[in-house]
């Protein structure tokens, strides 16, 4: 199982945090298989496993509160584990991958309208009684929204990246690269930080820091949009991620194309991307509306 999450890492590029939650799907795996079928982990016992033992581990998950979208991709770790063992091993492997994942809904993203991302971006300034922090908050949620970039990767950046260029390139989940414009005001916005930020930077610092000088810690940012929703009144939903989502939403509601807010938001699949057309619904009948012969 090592060697094949090494060769994830190295070859796949899988991130840290995926390997991380295959290692534990795929272990959770091997060890109900084990006392399922009474006999410890091995080639030959892997190779023993039938579509009803595939559907005792399924209750089992299921029964122990893994939902069905977690099950769903722990079923895609141990899958793509035994395509592993059946390309070094040999085993069979058919009755594993013919099992099906339980069916769920995935969730639709929940952004926020754009008064309300605007309105959430001033009031994020006034939360810190230090005006740089507040200035550092203000730069940080603008780039999530004004970018579309999820908060790690945010925070990924460097003083070297400084003053951000009209285009950046951003490394995201599983290494993948990808290019994204960066509009004027986050621009102005991170200078306005690094103008008024007290602590001494080196090249290779984080570019947001905290007020003890190290790399920002996400937790202030989700609190800081915490603080901001409430006294704006808006649902729980409007958290740092959410304004990503409004990135993405509302650039369709302005005509944009799902390619091209594909390749901005860095998803691997158009399927992705596609939830967001769901959130759209008005915007889409307008467009029938407009353009169908007979409406």
């Amino acid at each position: 199982m090592e060697r094949w999450l090494a060769s994830l890492s190295a070859v796949g590029g899988k991130a840290p945090k995926t390997i991380d939650a295959y290692r534990q799907d795929v272990s959770g795996y091997l060890h109900f298989m084990s006392e399922h079928i009474g006999a410890a982990s091995s080639k030959n016992m892997l190779a023993k496993v039938d579509i009803k033992d595939m559907r005792s581990w399924m209750a089992h998950a299921r029964r122990a509160g893994l939902s069905p979208r977690s099950l769903a991709r722990a079923l895609s770790a141990v899958k793509t584990f035994y395509r592993y063992l059946g390309e070094t091993t040999g085993i069979t492997v058919t009755a594993v991958l013919a099992t099906r994942a339980p069916k769920f809904e995935k969730p639709l993203p929940r952004p926020v309208d754009p008064r309300a991302a605007t309105d959430l971006i001033s009031r994020v300034e006034v939360q810190s009684t230090e005006g740089w922090v507040g200035l550092r908050d203000v730069a940080v949620v603008t780039l999530l929204y004004g970018c579309g970039l999820r908060i790690s990767e945010a925070l990924s950046l460097q003083f070297k990246d400084a003053p951000l260029p009209e285009v950046l390139k951003i490394k995201g989940k599983g290494g993948k690269e990808r290019i994204v414009p960066v509009l004027p005001a986050a621009r102005a916005a991170v200078d306005a930080y690094l103008q008024s930020c007290p602590m001494p930077f080196e090249r290779d610092d984080a570019l947001f820091k905290g007020v003890r000088g190290g790399p920002l810690n996400p937790r202030l940012i989700q609190k800081v949009m915490e603080q901001s929703r409430m006294q704006l009144g808006l649902p729980s939903t409007a958290t740092p991620h959410a304004m990503r989502h409004s990135f993405a939403t509302h650039l369709l509601e302005a005509g944009g194309d799902l390619r091209a807010i594909q390749e901005l938001l860095g998803h691997s699949s158009l399927s992705t991307t596609q939830t967001y057309t769901a959130v759209d619904q008005k915007r889409l009948m307008e467009v029938y509306k407009k353009a169908h012969p007979k409406a």
